[in-house]
């Protein structure tokens, strides 16, 4: 079977606040032979690069490559909004045990990346105080406030936080409630993976960057074409997310939507001390048109969301940037100064957007298909990529081994994709469902 898939050649000169200062790196060449693998990689984002991590690790003697369309981290990896979050988006669920289970395991993905970063010493800026889901509406936050409580009873250690002490303590004087897990925090991406870089060569997997896959020919040997050489391998990881429609994989099932972001100068002392957000990472809101924000290292606010001008689907799905509109900036900016009016006059430094793979149901799939069983996947975090993209290294090298049963009880494992219909119905639906109910389309299971 043959899949071809749109070479991506545009320069998108929109670089995120990672990109723009990420610990330097110089990119490996691209592939210029034909070559053979037991295992193909494409994609050099935290799904790609996490399943090569495991696997390497796990089976030191394979023969692994990742091939990469552009840089490490081109894609979402790099161009998020940079919080380790707990929770698979989507599922929402009262039994103690499934909800036990997708709370301990996304936890447990986070301690992973923390336990990387630390056994190898590497250096990339990352913090763990914790992040707030902010209620906006009375009525959602005392509904928040109940199933607070309802976690606490599962033994799940996430706190309540009211009116008042949102105000006192960090400012957020619009919030009428949220929800505190200090478990989360936050990841410089372009840092995390660039650092894995020289971890994964030491081990032998082969990166080669600039290298797009311009075809796909499945069989029990699948063959990669890229534009100056291919790679023969007995199996393929498709760590391409929003990218994986392009390469003939979940056309039904997932869809490319942009995300803009921004990111402001970094704070003066006295701006900071304005905006008493004390230790806390970052914040999302339970507006259907999430807005979500973090301060970085550099005490910079990086925001993004907050309403329909802030996301945007491009006809046909590309997945390829378009950088960040103006209309876009002003969107967030405003429900920026609104939640922290002291920042109104601090001027923006960057904006960029990215793409998000996003399911109708926004749950993610991770797990096994192709004729041949030979196909390994993980797409459709949709916005909590972070921690799920890096799980999916572990779940994605337990079904290698012939080990993905412990995963079965997840939601997202081998979960069959569903309802993204065609062009041109995709996109005229996309604009009418938004531009009515300002809110973005998806479906229940």
């Amino acid at each position: 079977m043959s899949r071809a898939i749109q070479q991506i050649l545009e320069i998108d000169p929109a670089q995120s606040v990672w990109t723009a200062d990420g610990r330097p790196d110089e990119p490996s060449p691209p592939l210029r032979d034909d070559i053979k693998a037991d295992v193909a990689i494409i994609g050099g984002g935290f799904t790609g690069i996490s399943t090569a991590y495991h696997l390497s690790r796990r089976f030191p003697d394979l023969r692994i490559v990742v091939l990469e369309a552009r840089r490490l981290a081109n894609g979402a990896s790099g161009r998020n909004g940079g919080m380790m979050l707990n929770w698979i988006n989507g599922v929402g669920t009262d039994d103690p045990a499934l909800t036990r289970l997708v709370y301990d395991t996304t936890r447990s993905g986070i301690e992973d990346i923390v336990a990387l970063i630390q056994q190898h010493d590497l250096s990339v800026r990352h913090s763990r105080d914790g992040c707030l889901e902010v209620y906006t509406d009375a009525r959602r936050a005392e509904a928040a406030h109940a199933r607070v409580e309802r976690l606490n009873a599962m033994g799940i250690p996430v706190a309540y936080l009211d009116r008042a002490t949102l105000a006192s303590r960090l400012g957020m004087e619009t919030a009428a409630g949220a929800v505190y897990d200090a478990s989360e925090g936050h990841l410089h991406g372009v840092d995390f993976l660039r650092a894995l870089k020289p971890v994964l060569l030491s081990r032998g997997v082969a990166i080669y960057e600039q290298t797009p896959v311009c075809l796909v020919t499945e069989g029990s040997t699948i063959t990669l074409t890229t534009p100056h050489g291919t790679v023969r391998a007995a199996a393929i990881v498709l760590g391409t997310n929003a990218y994986t429609p392009a390469l003939g994989y979940f056309r039904t099932g997932l869809f490319a939507m942009h995300s803009h972001v921004l990111a402001t100068a970094p704070l003066t002392p006295e701006q900071r001390a304005a905006i008493p957000w004390g230790k806390v990472t970052g914040f999302t809101d339970d507006m259907d048109r999430i807005s979500y924000g973090c301060i970085n290292h550099e005490g910079a606010i990086v925001f993004g969301g907050g309403g329909n001008d802030a996301y945007a689907y491009r006809y046909g799905g590309s997945p390829n940037f378009t950088g960040s509109t103006e209309r876009a900036a002003r969107t967030m900016q405003r429900l920026l100064h609104k939640y922290f009016p002291a920042l109104d006059g601090v001027p923006i430094a960057q904006r960029w957007s990215g793409p998000l793979g996003i399911t109708m149901s926004r749950v993610c799939s991770i797990g096994v298909t192709g004729e041949h069983r030979n196909v390994y996947y993980g797409v459709g975090y949709s916005g909590h990529g972070i921690t799920l993209a890096n799980l999916a290294g572990r779940v994605i090298t337990d079904i290698y081994a012939g080990e993905g049963e412990r995963w079965e009880g997840l939601p997202f494992y081998n979960k069959r994709l569903t309802g993204v219909p065609p062009e041109p119905f995709r996109w005229v639906g996309y604009q009418a469902y938004t531009r009515l109910t300002g809110r973005s389309p998806r479906r229940t299971d």
